[in-house]
């Protein structure tokens, strides 16, 4: 090891240790206080039998001196709410909707190593296990749940089951966990037995994650290596062609949620049996471009969940209905056990 080496491990070293010292000593958000939640389930209370607990994407830009979301900052407040609303629809009409604010680590953090960008999203998981702490034990003590998110968002869901999923009091209450635009290994399926790839597009207790791409593209910000994933048209996790006549309605929304546009059949898919990503067939890169230059031309991050949105709204609810049929014979079946 020279000593230019040497001097930048010391550095990042020094670093890491101010960072943790830092969030140690950060107050801790208050969750009581509802100003701290972007949606907060219905009011004045829950009318639905099924919640979502849902983590919101990366929509704050970071700077030279900012690398988590200041949750005193209010234009990083209206964006963030922005984006939930986006997404929104596909879960709220069969259930209570959550969301929490968090400390979410800044778009600029993506372009870190990874050692140096961990202690910011550390600092963002722990306010997401702290809102679902807090949910659990003050907001839904009992009713059944999806989990979901995107981008970030759906990292932190795979970070919460890693490390709150061992109970099996949660894992009955898990309708699905949506982890879409984020990755998921073999390897970590295989560390963690509490988490569970989608099979099909009725089964429960399990994760419905995708990363959508162009046929060409070899590698991606959010899925450098191999993933596991299920074709969001037909809900097969092998390489069947999905023709575009199965997509419901591409769905494009502004951040009132309302909808700018709707596209029917907009584009077929196959999961691609190499990379583990969903595969667009029929999109024009030039009409949709990444937006970010984190991502490449044919990285259709940002699309995810536009792309599949009909046929997502209408898998939450085809998963719910199943959780319920399940959870209403469940006594049944533990008294035959």
């Amino acid at each position: 090891m020279n000593k230019t080496t040497k001097s930048r491990l010391a550095l990042w070293l020094c670093l890491l240790i101010l960072f943790a010292l830092g969030t140690a000593n950060a107050a801790a958000v208050d969750y009581s206080d509802q100003r701290n939640w972007a949606c907060h389930g219905n009011t004045p209370g829950p009318t639905q039998a099924v919640d979502v607990f849902f983590v919101g994407p990366t929509t704050f830009f970071g700077n030279a001196a900012q690398f988590n979301l200041p949750l005193t900052d209010s234009e990083a407040r209206r964006s963030f709410l922005g984006a939930i609303n986006m997404e929104k629809g596909i879960y709220d009409a069969k259930a209570n909707f959550y969301a929490p604010y968090y400390r979410q680590a800044a778009l600029n953090v993506y372009r870190m190593d990874a050692g140096a960008a961990a202690p910011y999203f550390a600092l963002a998981y722990q306010d997401v296990k702290a809102a679902f702490e807090h949910y659990l034990q003050h907001l839904n003590p009992d009713r059944p749940f999806i989990l979901a998110g995107f981008s970030q968002g759906a990292d932190m869901i795979v970070r919460l089951m890693k490390d709150k999923f061992r109970d099996p009091s949660l894992q009955e209450r898990l309708v699905a966990a949506y982890a879409v635009g984020w990755r998921v290994t073999a390897e970590e399926i295989a560390r963690y037995p509490q988490l569970r790839m989608a099979r099909g597009e009725y089964d429960i207790g399990v994760i419905v994650s995708f990363n959508t791409e162009a046929p060409t593209l070899a590698t991606s910000l959010s899925v450098p290596v191999k993933t596991l994933g299920i074709n969001p048209l037909n809900w097969k996790t092998t390489g069947e062609y999905a023709d575009k006549s199965l997509n419901q309605g591409a769905v494009f929304t502004g951040y009132d949620g309302r909808i700018l546009k709707e596209i029917p059949h907009l584009t077929g898919a196959y999961l691609d049996p190499v990379r583990g990503t969903v595969k667009v067939t029929d999109i024009d890169a030039a009409a949709y471009p990444p937006v970010l230059d984190l991502f490449k031309p044919g990285e259709y991050h940002i699309y995810d969940y536009q792309f599949f949105y009909r046929n997502l709204q209408t898998n939450v609810r085809d998963r719910i209905d199943t959780y319920q049929q399940w959870n209403a014979i469940r006594p049944a079946l533990k008294v035959a056990n």
